[in-house]
Parts: C-alpha cells; structure tokens; sequence
C-alpha cells in the first residue's frame, strides 16, 4: 500500500489510458475474443486457449516479501514496476494480480492496486466492484448455502445434520458480527416458518472455497466439476454430503460463467494486466487464477506474478498449491524488502521508523534472510529488491547491499513508486540475469509429496518455512485428520490459515522466531472442491474485523466526483 491512497488515485486519475483494444491488439488477442467492460477493461474469452497452446510459455518470476509490517513493503507496486522495466528493456511482460477485495479496502489497508507511478489502472473502478467477479463468488457460495438449508427444510431426503453442516455463507465485506450467527430463528410450519435453526459463520468472500475453486479450475468443465465436489455437511450417520448431490453446481457454474475470464487491463506505462480471482494469502491460498496465468505465458517472454504476504504464506501456498495444480514453474523469485520493516524486525519502534539507523537496519536483516532461505528450498534463484522510501539513508541502504553480497544473493534498489519503470530497470537487469541461468525445463520442487500423511505436510511447512521446531495439534485436529484420511482426501496439500505479521503463529514475534517454539493447530477445513486441507493455526477466523475507525468513515466523493478523505 503506497502511503496516501488519495495521492495513487489522483496519481492514477492523470493517466491517459490507452483503450484496451490497444493493449489486446498488442498481445495478438483477436477483438472477438474480448467482452468488452467500457473503453480501459475487458474479459478474455477462454476460447484463446484453443490456439494459444501451441505457444512456446514464457518464464514466470514470483513477487513475494519479508514479514510485512504496518509500514508497507510495496508488493503490488514492485511487481507493476518490475513488470513495466522489463518492457522498457525490450521485453514482452505481462503482470497477473489479484483483484483488491472492498473488506480491506474499507477497512484499514486500502487499495491493492499499486502505488504512485506503478499501478493498474482504472485504479477506482478495479477496487470498486470491477467486473463483479466477487459478486458472483458471493452469489455462488450463498446459493449453495440457501439449497442445503432449503433441502434440510423441506424434508431432508439426504439426511444432512443441521450441526454438522460445514459450508459457510460468504460476502465482500469486513464484518465480525457475522462471525458467529444463528440461522433459521422463528422455525416452523406454515408461511411464517423460516427454517431450521442452526449455528452458522460466514466468511470473507476472498477466503471462500468459491474463490479457491474460480482460481485453481482450468475450464467451464473444471469449474463445474469442483464446484460439484464441494463437501457441504455430513448425514447423521458422518457421511459426506457434496454440491452435486443438492444439484447446485449448474446452477452455481451459470452464476460463474462470466467470472471464470480473465480480466485485461493496464498498468500506469501500457503494459498489459491480467488481474483475476483474490484469495487472500493469510486465510486462503493467495495467488491470481491459474487460467490467467497460463494465458499470460503463451502470450508474453515473461510473466511477472504476485503473492500475498511473505514466502512463508503466498509464496508457500503459490509453489505448494497453485505450481502443483498448475503445473507451473518459477524461474526466479523475487524478495521485496524495505529500509522500514528491516527496522521493525530489529525491534524498532514504530515513531522511529523513519529516523536514520543502520544498526536496526542490520538487527532486522535475519528476518529477510530467513525469507531467502526459505524460497531456496525451492530450487530457485532468488533476487532481493530494496523498495526505497524518502527517508531511507545511504548507509542503511548500504548495510543490506554489503550483506547481500556476502550471502551471494542478487540485489537491487528499487524507485518504481515514484519513477515508475524507469525506477526499476536496476531490478529488471538483475531479475534478466538470474534467468538466464534458470532452466524452464523439469519439475518444480514441493515441501512435501502428495502421499505424506497430513500431519507431516503440516510439519514440514511449520520447521521449512516458519523456522520453527514443530507442529502441535489439538484433539478435534487430529480426529479430523483421521477422517479425511478415511475419506480419501489424504494426499490433498494443505492452506495454512496464520498471521501474516510474524514468520511464526504469534503475531507478536517479531525477526525469525524461536527455533525450539512449536506452532498450534486449532482446527482443520475440507476444501475438497478447491483441492486442499485448510489447517488453523491460534487465534485465526475467516472473517476479518473492522478497525476502531476504519477508511469507510472518511472515504467520499467531492462534487466533482474526486475521492477524497483520507489523509496520511
């Protein structure tokens, strides 16, 4: 998140964007082949992939971060810009995002877009509703939601226990006073009845199985067969019960049809933009739709992706989950760090973030470090970017450089927020000379085999990834284990619902954690659609809350119809 989201907006707001045809037409993607949503966004018919195949795919670089702070690493923007300095250098590059969710918008983080002078844009418009795409997430989900309650009332032929009904209902909005709801109050017979009374919790739209399902499917028939697949409840007799046996996945797939296409748009410079599907990556598995990448691959040399948070959340969840789905394969991973999460790492404190300091500079180094490690274990190569603010010193600067040379790690210092592309083409030129040396050819490598037990899956992450001892589970986890093993969904990877604030499950650790810690798990999820085992560390919902004043109180439009009301 850039540091004004009005100054991105009004940032944004002075480009003149070229009409998307313009970018289509660059991308040899035949004007039939667009549904068009006014002059600068359009959907991409899935009909390209019938000759796109036959494209040699270009190389995929992963954007990730170290643990995020407050203060803002610059993700999103690094990935805009990086993705802009390769065109600028004569390569094709196309950049694949997620689309923002309105929760966070309104919340607390704001926009997901970018910032400054390496945004997609329409800036408001992708923010606002897009192409409603979260709506129909949201319609889809709540449909099957309505039928399992509809199916219990009028009968119950499937015999779905009311306590054991595990779908949840879903919107796009941060509401805590949904987390834990009742359903069906005043039930009965006859015109006044409304149901059967249960318990119920909803969740965030960007962490439903929904979301997962529109950006893992690869096809209309993808799509429709894991929508099916949704295990929605259990019989009284501890039987799954599926979407397809409620005869809901038509009509769910009908809600999703539209939703399923990619969406091109444009960053600040021209470059093309898919930005498609939003999971987020604390509580869901936090990369962009399969399908958009697939096509980015076929149609540019190299595809620049992002994943939420840092390597220990997206970045785990992108190569374990969406590569393994996806077949894909990372070339090079880049690391976005910054002067002022070095700092909070070092155990600096807030207020003092911005005052020169480069012994906190280099107290907060072992948290990146941690970061490249874990992308090593990959087999990747591993590039740092330093996203420069203001008030970062040359010394402090200097202090991450020296430490990177001596660790052999790639480097290079990064001002695409406030130069744009031409701020990034330090990056590209050292991004461009780590894949040469990254070979397309092979498979990419997991944390753990598809047959590992659960519990191993879960440990290996945890010591790999978190730097920590082990994991721990509670009772009701490893009861849940056993069941799904005695389903059949065993060798299913698992989507690890932590803080994004720490490398461990305690959002108060700051650098890398104990390596003697453990870290707890509370509860586990079927996914069974989306095709992973959700695992709940401490202290984790699906439902995020607003803060005590969120953007929604000041966020308006002027009489000219300028956003306005936030401030720094």
């Amino acid at each position: 998140m850039s540091e004004s989201w009005v100054d991105d907006y009004n940032a944004a707001s002075s480009i003149e964007l070229k009409h998307i045809t313009e970018i289509s037409d660059g991308l040899t993607i035949d004007r039939s082949e667009l549904d068009l949503y006014g002059p600068n966004k359009a959907k991409v018919s899935l009909d390209i992939l019938d000759w796109i195949g036959d494209k040699a795919p270009g190389k995929l670089v992963l954007v990730t971060a170290m643990t995020p702070t407050s203060a803002g690493e610059g993700k999103t923007t690094q990935a805009v810009g990086l993705s802009m300095a390769l065109n600028r250098l004569g390569k094709r590059s196309i950049v694949t995002l997620r689309e923002p969710s309105i929760g966070p918008m309104f919340g607390i983080k704001g926009v997901g877009t970018g910032g400054g002078k390496a945004q997609v844009v329409p800036m408001l418009d992708i923010n606002l509703h897009f192409t409603g795409d979260m709506a129909a997430v949201g319609s889809a989900n709540n449909l099957l939601a309505a039928m399992i309650d509809n199916h219990i009332f009028r009968g119950n032929k499937l015999m779905i226990d009311p306590n054991r009904v595990t779908w949840r209902r879903c919107l796009d909005v941060n509401d805590r006073g949904l987390r834990n709801v009742v359903v069906g109050v005043g039930a009965g017979v006859g015109i006044g009845s409304t149901g059967i009374t249960r318990s119920e919790s909803f969740t965030i739209s960007a962490a439903s199985e929904v979301m997962a399902i529109l950006c893992l499917s690869s096809d209309i028939k993808d799509l429709e067969h894991r929508l099916g697949s949704c295990v929605v409840g259990y019989t009284y007799g501890g039987e799954p019960i599926v979407a397809r046996e409620l005869k809901a996945e038509k009509a769910m797939t009908l809600l999703m049809r539209e939703a399923l296409k990619p969406n091109l748009v444009q960053t600040t410079e021209g470059t093309p933009a898919f930005v498609h599907g939003g999971p987020f990556a604390n509580i869901a598995h936090g990369t962009s739709s399969l399908v958009s990448m697939r096509i980015a691959l076929r149609l540019s040399d190299i595809v620049v992706t992002e994943a939420g948070f840092g390597s220990d959340l997206g970045a785990e969840k992108f190569f374990n989950i969406a590569c393994r789905k996806g077949g894909l394969k990372v070339a090079v991973a880049v690391v976005v760090a910054s002067i002022r999460a070095l700092k909070h790492h070092g155990g600096c404190k807030k207020k003092r973030l911005c005052i020169n300091d480069p012994d906190l500079v280099a107290a907060g180094l072992p948290n990146l470090e941690a970061h490249i490690a874990n992308l090593r274990k990959y087999d990747v190569p591993v590039v740092v970017a330093l996203n420069r603010f203001a008030d970062d010193s040359d010394q402090e600067i200097e202090v991450v450089s020296w430490r990177m040379s001596e660790l052999g790690v790639p480097f290079a210092v990064s001002t695409v927020h406030d130069e744009g592309g031409e701020g990034g083409t330090a990056l590209a030129k050292v991004v461009l000379k780590a894949l040469e040396g990254s070979s397309a050819d092979g498979e990419q490598r997991f944390l753990y085999p598809d047959d590992a037990p659960i519990d191993e899956k879960l440990g290996a992450v945890v010591r790999e990834m978190y730097c920590m001892e082990g994991a721990r589970f509670a009772a009701r986890v490893r009861r849940k284990i056993g069941e799904y093993t005695s389903l059949g969904f065993g060798d299913l990877p698992v989507c690890i619902a932590k803080t994004q604030n720490s490398l461990s499950n305690d959002p108060k650790v700051r650098g890398v954690p104990d390596p003697e810690q453990v870290c707890v798990f509370e509860d586990l999820r079927l996914s069974a659609g989306a095709g992973f085992i959700v695992a709940f560390t401490e202290n984790i919902n699906l439902m995020p809350g607003l803060p005590k004043h969120p953007l929604a109180e000041r966020l308006m439009l002027d009489e000219e119809g300028n956003v306005v009301g936030v401030e720094d």
